[in-house]
């Protein structure tokens, strides 16, 4: 592995894996649309300019402009992360999320089909793919069906992916959080109003676990794949801590953390919720993946750097 493209890279997860490769001497290049999806693009210009990474502005749906990059840098390896994002927002949005999940991962398929057939391919599905499926989550064990378009964009992109005859492997991320995260996701969310003396609101009155994976862990886990070239292709990936956060007891990790009680609006369960997530991480750690970030270690560390990116007293 020598020359890697990593797509969404002015994204949470690519900024910082676009990073780490770059910090080992790969030549690595960026390529992300700087939508407004879900949050300024402005954060996403920030990430790029505190990593120093190099970026292509390209749409993937932008099959002649995504030939010409991909022919021209002739990668060995693409980290494919982008995305639209998203479980809630992804309601009533059917076809925005299959052309920007689906529609544009098929062009990137097809364009590595054509000139790149011997490029290897690692990719991020989601821990949506299990819903209603028995916990904790185990791969080759999906017996529900994805809650929303999020959800289901994803199992589809696996399927794209498994069937393309190219190299590739994927990754089911589980709620990752950390520093650089996006201003929807509950952390960042929940840390901007409480320090505002805002309410937050808190779906199925609280009663939810999640199996919060801090952005360290992610990355580690992303590495290992990719520094292990055996691994057959069409496999899939669990990468998440292996434990259970009630919401309730997040909640309180960012409360200790700013000083501040949060203001509840206990709401009823959102239908594109899942009501628990937890990783069996057991098929990863046979190649090394040990997750080593606490809840507790991965809060204060957000809010660190929220405290300082955002500059509050």
């Amino acid at each position: 592995m020598e020359r890697v493209i990593v797509t969404g890279a002015a994204g949470f997860i690519g900024a910082q894996l676009a990073d780490r490769l770059q910090q080992r001497g790969l030549t690595v290049k960026g390529i992300d649309n700087f939508n407004d999806h879900l949050y300024s693009p402005l954060l996403k210009a920030d990430r790029v300019k505190h990593f120093g990474l190099d970026m292509w502005g390209c749409d993937l749906r932008d099959e002649v402009k995504l030939e010409a990059l991909l022919r021209d840098f002739n990668p060995d390896t693409i980290v494919h992360l982008a995305a639209h994002a998203g479980v809630r927002d992804s309601f009533g949005k059917e076809k925005q999320y299959h052309s920007n999940n689906i529609d544009a991962t098929q062009n990137l398929i097809d364009i590595c089909k054509k000139h790149l057939p011997d490029v290897r391919i690692v990719y991020a599905s989601t821990s949506c793919v299990y819903a209603g499926s028995q916990v904790p989550w185990t791969e080759g064990k999906e017996t529900g069906k994805q809650l929303n378009p999020y959800g289901w964009s994803k199992w589809s992109n696996e399927c794209q992916m498994q069937s393309s005859t190219l190299n590739t492997v994927g990754l089911r991320f589980f709620t990752v959080y950390g520093p650089w995260g996006r201003p929807d996701m509950a952390l960042f969310d929940f840390t901007k109003n409480i320090l505002e003396g805002n309410e937050i609101t808190v779906y199925n009155y609280g009663d939810m676990k999640r199996d919060f994976t801090y952005v360290e862990d992610i990355l580690d886990g992303i590495e290992i794949v990719l520094n292990n070239e055996d691994i057959p292709a069409g496999e899939i990936f669990n990468i998440g801590r292996g434990e259970q956060v009630g919401l309730m007891d997040f909640i309180s990790e960012i409360e200790k953390n700013t000083g501040k009680e949060a203001i509840k609006n206990l709401a009823p369960k959102h239908p594109a919720d899942t009501l628990e997530t937890w990783s069996n991480t057991t098929k990863l750690q046979s190649l090394g993946y040990e997750p080593k970030v606490s809840i507790a270690e991965g809060v204060r560390r957000f809010y660190e750097w929220y405290k300082n990116y955002h500059e509050v007293n």
